[in-house]
């Protein structure tokens, strides 16, 4: 196992679309173990393979007593139950903001074996699930939240050390 860089805030990289996972192998086995690695090393509760500069529809995470990983995730809302909370990015250091996200999702994908996995969240699992899955679509949390607290989260990325 390997512990990765992060990419941040202004990577390209973090911008794009990940590719669909084809090929279950190895490679791939090692990949969920160095993001799981390189996730707890950084103290993070979830992350996408684009903050590792992997365009590749795969996240892992470890949160509410589940720890794990999903490929090909395709997330949808059980109910209509909003929930609204304060969130972070280990791709924005010490930037954080309220986003309003679905309360209640499950997720379907697979697993690095290739096989079938459904995962329901709710609360922080399905917060995360959420934000994991728009890094997947080369989406940023800022632009999940409301105009006046997204220009205070641009302003603090400019002020950043690491900007």
């Amino acid at each position: 196992m390997a512990i990765r860089d992060i990419r941040l805030f202004g990577d390209p990289v973090l911008n794009t679309a990940a590719a669909e996972v084809t090929v279950f192998d190895a490679a791939l086995e090692r990949l969920v173990a160095d993001m799981l690695e390189t996730m707890d090393h950084a103290g993070g509760v979830g992350l996408a393979a684009n903050q590792i500069g992997l365009a590749r529809r795969i996240f892992v995470f470890d949160c509410q007593g589940m720890r794990g990983h999903i490929v090909n995730p395709v997330w949808e809302p059980l109910g209509d139950k909003m929930q609204t909370g304060v969130e972070g990015c280990l791709s924005v250091p010490d930037v954080r903001g309220e986003v309003t996200r679905h309360r209640t999702v499950v997720a379907r994908g697979q697993d690095c074996y290739g096989r079938p996995l459904t995962l329901r969240g709710t609360g922080l699992l399905a917060r995360c699930i959420q934000h994991e899955a728009d890094h997947l679509d080369g989406v940023m949390f800022m632009r999940r939240m409301a105009p006046e607290r997204r220009k205070e989260a641009m302003a603090a990325i400019r002020a950043a050390d690491w900007s």
